[in-house]
């Protein structure tokens, strides 16, 4: 006796929760990166498939689908031992389809989920088939169709929607309309990825001599197979003669045991969508944002900033604080003429201070047009750098997570350098040191030059002169004068060779440290977003593996 066709499922093992939650995960990570069109798509496929794993998973949903006079009606009835849906050329008017139920505890919401209306709807098996037929079919949801072809758009309509819910799918043709265009480009071949619940019955063989319905069923095969439904079986039948309807009443039970069509659909609805969605993110992903476009990126900013200006200025404070303590005394009045230049672009400590209890903005001067091309210029370096590999939609999320806080940018630079400590505010202990030599050369110095106006003014009187101490061979007051004013140019001429050097590496500290905060502010504003953004296509991509590989 030859076998019973079976349908080849390839979704037993599938985990379908862990798919969909998948699904949702790449659909929430897309959203904004892929055609709106598309991630209706999936949502739609989601919101269905979580539908039904919620009702019935006791009853397959089978349902005869087919073109006007095809004779699936015929079937429906004969399948169901009784005649429920009119049978005939012409379709009865309703746009709805009849149901045939094996088996009613907890199929009513299933039935009222399809949305067949429950005057079309039989609960119990007709006198026509026998008891041990009817058990076999317990659990079965058989749905007659109306007809994809008809000229009432509704009945198209309804077609489509129950196509979409629907666990297990027959084709009903005919041999004189089996290869019509619309059945296959419409349905067939969009129902490739479903081959393994999708099953073609060549009905009403008996109108055609036996060899004719042989070449007719072997054509429909290469149909079919063209179609990209090369798994699906296909049948012959009759319902006037009962040919084949042991087969396909058989092929129908066997799903309804297994109960593996419900999973097999739902399965494969989700691998289509995430076919069609794998387009949409990187076959690999993107190394990130390399250290050679992030340098760039913190050097154009930090040359908008002001911070060789900040470091100048730096440099030239340090020196004017030091010749304020190690300069010579009678000339340390010329600096008051001239300003620190950290105060004048406020940025001494107490601006600083101030940044706490309210923004202060700092007077560096406002970045140039050259200026600006260049941090343009860095971030379109770092955008085209990550995503040159990444699809449009992506690319184009990327740059607008690097330039999205653009208008904040100036603000958080200019913030970021006025509360960085610049390193200037502590006065070494040797500069003190050198200052109270300083003051102890000046007062000498004017001890020395009383002592000797005091001396020429008693000359000048006449008067007996004092006895005036030498220190080898010099007058003291003439040595504490001249001592006292030469080594005080000495040591101040000393002082600035020294403060120079360190005045060089406070601007260098100072200079590092804004470019730290700087940093800040870029990884916060720019490479951040960008980063992030990289991590939501790495997302969706391994949530479409999950979603594909179950």
């Amino acid at each position: 006796m030859k076998a019973l066709p079976r349908l080849r499922g390839r979704h037993r093992r599938a985990d379908l929760p862990a798919m969909l939650a998948a699904l949702d995960e790449a659909v929430e990570a897309l959203d904004g990166r892929a055609a709106p069109a598309l991630l209706d798509r999936a949502r739609a496929v989601s919101t269905r498939a979580g539908e039904r794993l919620r009702l019935s998973g006791e009853h397959t949903v089978v349902a005869l689908a087919g073109s006007t006079g095809s004779g699936k009606s015929s079937l429906f009835n004969v399948l169901s031992g009784a005649d429920i849906s009119p049978a005939g050329v012409r379709r009865p008017t309703t746009a709805k389809a009849f149901a045939s139920v094996w088996g009613s505890d907890g199929a009513a919401p299933l039935v009222q989920w399809l949305g067949v209306p429950r005057r079309q709807t039989t609960w119990r098996h007709g006198p026509g088939l026998r008891e041990e037929e009817a058990s076999e079919l317990d659990g079965l949801v058989l749905l007659d169709l109306p007809d994809h072809d008809s000229a009432v758009v509704e009945h198209q309509h309804e077609v489509d929607r129950l196509v979409e819910l629907v666990d297990l799918l027959v084709w009903v043709v005919d041999p004189q309309k089996y290869a019509d265009k619309l059945l296959h480009e419409r349905y067939l071949r969009r129902l490739a990825a479903h081959e393994s619940v999708t099953v073609v019955v060549l009905n009403q063989v008996d109108t055609v001599n036996p060899f004719a319905a042989a070449e007719c069923a072997d054509d429909l095969r290469r149909l079919i197979d063209e179609d990209g439904l090369r798994r699906s079986p296909v049948l012959t039948t009759s319902a006037r003669t009962g040919a084949g309807i042991d087969a396909l009443r058989g092929l129908l039970a066997d799903a309804v045991t297994k109960r593996r069509a419900r999973n097999d659909r739902l399965v494969a609805d989700v691998e289509e969508v995430v076919e069609a969605m794998v387009g949409t993110v990187s076959a690999g992903e993107p190394a990130g944002v390399a250290s050679a476009e992030r340098g760039r990126l913190v050097d154009a900013l930090a040359t908008s900033a002001g911070v060789p200006v900040i470091g100048s200025a730096v440099e030239e404070s340090w020196q004017l604080r030091a010749s304020g303590l190690l300069g010579w005394q009678p000339t340390r009045w010329v600096r008051r003429l001239r300003p620190d230049p950290l105060r004048r672009l406020h940025l001494t400590g107490d601006a600083k201070r101030e940044v706490h209890a309210a923004l202060v903005r700092s007077s560096v001067p406002e970045p140039t047009p050259v200026q600006r091309a260049q941090v343009d210029t860095a971030v379109r370096d770092v955008c085209d750098a990550v995503a040159a590999d990444l699809p449009a939609p992506w690319q184009r999320a990327v740059r607008a997570a690097a330039v999205g806080h653009s208008g904040d940018v100036r603000d958080r630079l200019d913030q970021a350098v006025v509360s960085t400590d610049l390193g200037i505010d502590r006065v070494p202990l040797w500069w003190r040191a050198g200052a109270a030599v300083q003051w102890l050369l000046a007062a000498a110095a004017v001890v020395g030059g009383l002592w000797l106006l005091a001396l020429g003014f008693g000359s000048y009187l006449r008067l007996p002169d004092a006895p005036t101490p030498e220190l080898a061979g010099i007058a003291v007051p003439t040595l504490l004068l001249v001592g006292g004013v030469l080594l005080g140019l000495l040591l101040a001429a000393a002082g600035r060779l020294l403060v120079r050097g360190g005045a060089v590496t406070r601007r260098r500290r100072a200079e590092s440290r804004l470019r730290s905060a700087i940093e800040r502010v870029a990884d916060e504003l720019m490479l951040g977003p960008v980063e992030a953004e990289l991590a939501r296509h790495a997302h969706a991509r391994l949530a479409l593996e999950r979603a594909r590989t179950g």
